[in-house]
């Protein structure tokens, strides 16, 4: 599975665990619709949910006049999903490639506005790293 394809699915999968409280096996299952597992769609997923207070502490901390509740469900995994590979998968990904593939991610599944909402919460996260 490409990444680009294993982030997509992490997120549907986190936004799944997200809204409906689903395990994240089972989560993860039914976002690969039968396909084999893969290492890297498993590692993100699981890599966020056992990061989620730290991530969510750097998120807040670049928030301007949101709460981290408030942002749309698929904006908020995504930044967890990005922030997550900005933070501990630094040596396998660069920092700009992750930025650069949430956004391209963001334009497919979020609203008109969330691509420049995701590069501008990121682009501080990266500055602070």
């Amino acid at each position: 599975m490409k990444r680009r394809t294993a982030r997509e699915k992490a997120l549907q999968a986190l936004f799944q665990i997200d809204m409906s409280q689903v395990e994240p096996g089972s989560a993860i299952e039914h976002v690969l619709e039968g396909a084999p597992n893969d290492k890297y769609l498993s590692k993100l997923v699981h890599g966020v949910l056992e990061n989620k207070d730290h991530i969510d502490q750097s998120i807040k901390k670049h928030l301007s006049n949101w709460t981290l509740e408030r942002l749309a469900t698929v904006d908020r995994n995504l930044l967890r999903l990005s922030v997550y590979e900005l933070q501990f998968g630094s040596e396998e990904i660069p920092p700009n490639v992750a930025i650069d593939e949430a956004i391209e991610i963001a334009k497919m599944y979020g609203d008109d506005q969330s691509s420049k909402f995701i590069n501008g919460v990121l682009s501080k996260i990266k500055q602070q790293l």
